[in-house]
């Protein structure tokens, strides 16, 4: 990149900080029109979104991973503007008061919710994060930088083609949503905009993540890679665990919270070819542990199982694979996850109520399930609207990172003239 396009890049940066102070003088009904009215576009202009989508997903391999992510449908759309929708529906988080009192000396204090400003998001081959990036971004108060990968350069071209169409009807700075070029050289511009860019956020693999956290001189919240696991207890169901596993492994493959793994306590290592057998119907193969192996072996279909190898654990397939382990007990499960989770999202199967409050307590993990799949770790599920990014750091945001998560606070400190003795 020479020097005038970085010119042009620090005008961008510019121009998207200005839109983001005007951004605050909208109110939240004008907000909630412009949402909705992205939401009725997002339909309208589907053939068109489509269209552009299937450019990029005729430049990738069908068998590659990241494929679903890329694919957007009709139904797809229908469901990405009805999660703008259920946004527009939701109380605002901006000027909430969060604490207030009156200090002895008379002086009221008072922390409110404020907007970040301007967040950067940089995103791989996930078009549908350009739809829900603006709708939290905006109902938040926020201006938003995205950076997509390639992968997606014209389902996002289009998408936020749409969005402006919308913006400009309204009379809205159209910078406040800014898609930059998809190269590398502008990942590295966002990554160093110290003093126009409040927050950057990644949404991909490890790889990229690692990039962002190594590379970045802006604060930094990770949206990690989802290794998750569920762990059929000695108290498990059967029927429960079964229709569990298969949800969190095949609703949808290349999402982060879909299952990798699956460990089983050695004292029901018998159910194992019953917790399994709905994985056939979609073709799962299965890396099994030894014991794993020799109980699945004559049950399982046997070109769909191998011999698990140490690799295969702590691995996010992002596929129709998944690991198998037998676990002498919690403790050993919990050990497991301890070793090999990402924080993100994991599972116990049990109808002990001990076992599970030992489990909720022991695991490390911004979400942790009880008899229910990894599956529902996504913010419209959590009634969030949509989600910006599952976090699986402790700092400011753990789990579906949504409207209240992309807001900081200040102070109000209101006198009569007092002053500090």
């Amino acid at each position: 990149m020479n020097k005038s396009q970085k010119m042009d890049l620090k005008k961008t940066f510019s121009a998207v900080q200005y839109a983001s102070r005007k951004l605050l003088a909208l109110n939240d009904e004008k907000i909630n029109q412009i949402l909705l009215a992205v939401a009725d576009a997002a339909e309208e202009r589907t053939e068109f979104i489509l269209a552009e989508n299937r450019k990029d997903l005729e430049r990738m391999d069908i068998s590659n991973p990241k494929y679903d992510r890329l694919k957007l449908t009709a139904e797809r759309l229908k469901g990405i503007a009805d999660d703008i929708r259920k946004v527009a529906k939701l109380p605002s988080p901006i000027g909430r008061v969060q604490k207030q009192g009156v200090m002895p000396n008379g002086l009221k204090i008072k922390r409110i919710s404020v907007p970040f400003g301007v967040i950067g998001i940089i995103y791989e081959a996930r078009p549908n994060v350009s739809f829900d990036v603006f709708s939290l971004c905006f109902k938040s108060g926020n201006a938003c930088i995205l950076k997509g990968g390639s992968d997606a350069n014209y389902s996002n071209l289009a998408i936020i083609s749409v969005i402006h169409d919308v913006l400009k009807r309204f009379e809205v700075d159209l910078h406040i949503v800014e898609l930059l070029p998809a190269n590398r050289e502008a990942t590295a511009e966002l990554l160093h905009a110290n003093g126009y860019v409040d927050l950057i956020i990644p949404r991909g693999s490890s790889n990229l993540i690692n990039f962002v956290r190594q590379n970045a001189t802006i604060p930094v919240i990770e949206t990690g890679a989802g290794i998750c696991h569920t762990f059929f207890d000695r108290y498990g169901d059967v029927k429960k665990g079964a229709a569990i596993v298969n949800n969190a492994k095949t609703r949808r493959v290349s999402v982060c919270n879909a299952l990798d793994c699956l460990l089983v306590d050695g004292d029901r290592m018998k159910d194992l070819p019953a917790l399994c057998a709905p994985l056939q119907e979609s073709n799962v193969i299965i890396y099994a542990d030894p014991f794993a192996y020799a109980s699945l072996q004559g049950h399982y279909p046997a070109e769909l199982l191998k011999e698990a190898t140490e690799e295969d654990f702590g691995t996010e397939f992002l596929d129709y694979k998944m690991a198998v382990k037998i676990v002498e007990g919690i403790d050993s499960a919990i050990a497991h996850i301890q070793q090999y989770g990402s924080k993100h999202s994991e599972c116990i199967v049990t109808e002990d109520k001990g076992h599970a409050d030992w489990f909720c307590r022991e695991v490390d993990a911004a979400c942790v399930y009880v008899n229910a799949p990894t599956s529902f770790t996504d913010g419209a599920q959590f009634g969030l609207g949509a989600e910006i990014g599952i976090s699986t750091q402790k700092l400011h945001a753990r789990g579906p990172m949504a409207l209240e998560e992309i807001t900081t606070y200040k102070w109000i400190i209101e006198g009569e003239g007092q002053v500090r003795k």
